[in-house]
């Protein structure tokens, strides 16, 4: 996958034009625009486990919109997990490697204004590297995205959520339902710069009532710069866990780097 992310770089340095920072900070704040982009979304997360360790997860998510109809887009996002876990028992030591890959297929209406929407199915493989970084069970679901979005507005807002269900069977693993919901809120100002809050809020429904919830609360910023005529998204965000499982992380600090390729 870092090879596919490196080639989209190099294949479409080519297309970058000027478009303006207000114009592209608005852009990367919606999930389906029609635009190629390659976020590495390092997260920081603090006190997991017993022993009170760093957790370190690096989100590499290529997003490559496919082009149906004049009506219709097809926005593809891959999210690739590289994971630093520390142990959770005085005798496991830390382990890195790949969790598992999460596709999502999202068909967007490709003229859409004011409410932006987009439906699709959403695909988890199992491709952990290790049984502590993911389920050998494949996992199928849905996953749904509305935003609002106005020309000559500086707000934009809305929500992505999905569900997966694992599918087939584990000697190992046991079966899993995990839903995700994201809120987001950005407020944009001129020169590419805006405030952000994007909390990821998780629920493993098949874990203990206690231990099923994430529930993080923050915000941060973030800023469109230029590397040469290649725009870049910037971001920096923090969050603190105000519902959290047992061994879960007290608070998440966030960094985006987004390499974008507006045609």
């Amino acid at each position: 996958m870092m090879i596919f992310a490196v080639a989209v770089l190099l294949s479409t340095a080519v297309w970058a034009v000027d478009e303006s920072a207000e114009n592209l900070a608005k852009k990367v704040q919606n999930p389906v625009a029609d635009l190629i982009s390659v976020p590495f979304q390092n997260n920081f997360n603090f006190n997991v486990g017993p022993e009170d360790d760093l957790q370190y997860v690096l989100n590499i998510q290529p997003v490559v919109p496919i082009h149906l109809s004049t009506d219709w887009n097809l926005i593809t996002r891959t999210i690739v997990p590289v994971i630093s876990q520390p142990g959770f028992t005085p005798d496991q030591d830390r382990v890195n490697g790949m969790g598992d890959i999460q596709f999502t297929g999202f068909l967007s209406p490709s003229n859409s204004e004011g409410l932006i929407w987009g439906v699709g199915p959403i695909v988890q493989f199992p491709t952990n590297t290790d049984d502590r970084l993911g389920n050998d069970r494949w996992g199928l679901g849905a996953s749904a995205v509305a935003l609002k979005m106005s020309k000559g507005s500086p707000w934009v807002y809305g929500a992505l959520v999905n569900n997966v269900w694992s599918v087939g069977g584990s000697d190992s693993d046991p079966s899993y339902s995990n839903l995700l919901i994201q809120p987001f809120l950005n407020y944009n100002f001129t020169g590419g710069f805006y405030l952000s809050s994007a909390p990821v809020i998780t629920a493993a429904w098949k874990a203990d009532t206690g231990d099923r919830w994430t529930v993080p609360l923050g915000g941060g910023v973030g800023k469109i710069v230029h590397l040469g005529r290649l725009p870049l998204n910037l971001q920096l965000q923090a969050y603190y866990n105000v519902v959290t499982p047992d061994n879960g992380a007290d608070w998440q600090l966030r960094f985006q780097i987004q390499f974008l390729f507006p045609k």
